[in-house]
């Protein structure tokens, strides 16, 4: 089991539910966008949030971004130690750094200093692609360099007394970044933040960090998770949510739609009406399953869990509940018919 940090109101690591995180893509110093793209991004299921602080600009918007919002804000800075302290002076829940790149070791020690001050944690935060030159010229891009580049960023802060750490080992490469996930969790119980970095557009990026993140999750590794999209953020909760409940890790409060994929038996435009079912239910907050089948074969047999579902005949097709048939339609009212279904359900 790990150990436990603290983000605002949000605990990571022991027994305590894996975290959903994005970033905003807005520009920090616009206060008033990235404030509504935190609103937005809230209200889509995330629970902490990452900006990027470049300047000491955005590192003092911070001021009036952290009082306008109740969610942890993380600040992620790279090389200017004094950006951390700035952001810290206006608020912010939780560092994302890579001691390493901040210069000797004097500016850490003000950086920790200040983060035990103000019980700020901080996240050592590992990539593949920029691996110390030493380690990468012994090891190459390896998990065994990624595993060594934290050890060394750790004992720097252990060495200052400073234990509040998270620790993420992304890499863009799928079996790197499991294999670096690996290598620490058997070496040491601080949390730890997973995600497949650069993972790429909305459809590419979904399916690498569904098998990466799948692969770390299931051996029981990980703490709070970002799902990384070239895509609008909220993209990336509805990625990690769908990870984490297809994997019993979450239960979230929302429709789960279970449907066939199609074949030669099947004799109604189903992939059309999942599509509807799907875009008709998402914005229910009630924790149901829906079917959607292609013909008796899948229908209120195989699918019998289902709270309501759906199966197709020749051009008809039945509504049924845990395996029961309730209705049988023409193939034209399926849909509006299956919504008299839903509602009845939800509200009885």
């Amino acid at each position: 089991m790990t150990r436990i940090i603290r983000v605002k109101d949000v605990y990571i690591g022991g027994n305590h539910p894996i975290s959903i995180q994005s970033m905003c893509n807005t520009k920090t110093t616009e206060v008033e966008k990235t404030i509504a793209q935190i609103h937005e991004l809230e209200q889509a299921g995330c629970e902490i949030v990452r900006l990027a602080i470049p300047s000491i600009e955005a590192a003092n918007a911070l001021s009036k971004i952290v009082p306008s919002v109740s969610i942890p804000i993380v600040a992620d800075i790279h090389f200017d130690y004094r950006l951390a302290l700035y952001a810290m002076e206006n608020g912010v829940h939780k560092l994302r750094i890579n001691p390493g790149n901040i210069g000797k070791k004097e500016n850490v020690i003000q950086v920790v200093k200040m983060a035990q001050a103000y019980n700020v944690p901080i996240r050592i935060g590992v990539n593949s692609g920029s691996i110390e030159p030493n380690l990468q010229k012994q090891y190459g891009v390896s998990a065994m360099a990624m595993y060594l580049s934290a050890k060394n960023q750790i004992e720097l802060l252990e060495e200052l007394g400073f234990h509040d750490i998270c620790v993420s080992l992304k890499a863009s490469n799928v079996k790197l970044s499991i294999e670096a996930y690996e290598l620490f969790s058997q070496n040491y119980d601080y949390p730890l933040h997973v995600g497949i970095t650069e993972a790429g557009t909305l459809y590419t990026g979904a399916v690498k960090s569904a098998v990466g993140l799948g692969a770390i999750l299931s051996k029981g590794i990980g703490d709070t998770i970002r799902v990384s999209l070239s895509d609008h953020p909220t993209k990336e909760i509805e990625c990690a949510k769908l990870i984490l409940s297809t994997l019993d890790l979450r239960r979230f409060n929302n429709v789960k739609i279970i449907s066939c994929p199609t074949c030669g038996r099947t004799e109604i435009n189903l992939i059309e009406l999942a599509n509807r079912i799907e875009n008709y239910t998402k914005n229910y907050n009630v924790d149901m399953k829906v079917a959607v089948m292609g013909c008796a074969v899948n229908g209120p047999g195989e699918a019998r869990e289902a709270d309501l579902g759906i199966a197709g005949g020749k051009g008809a097709g039945v509504i049924f509940s845990k395996g029961q048939i309730i209705r049988k339609v023409a193939e034209d009212d399926l849909f509006s018919v299956f919504c008299e279904e839903f509602q009845k359900f939800i509200y009885q």
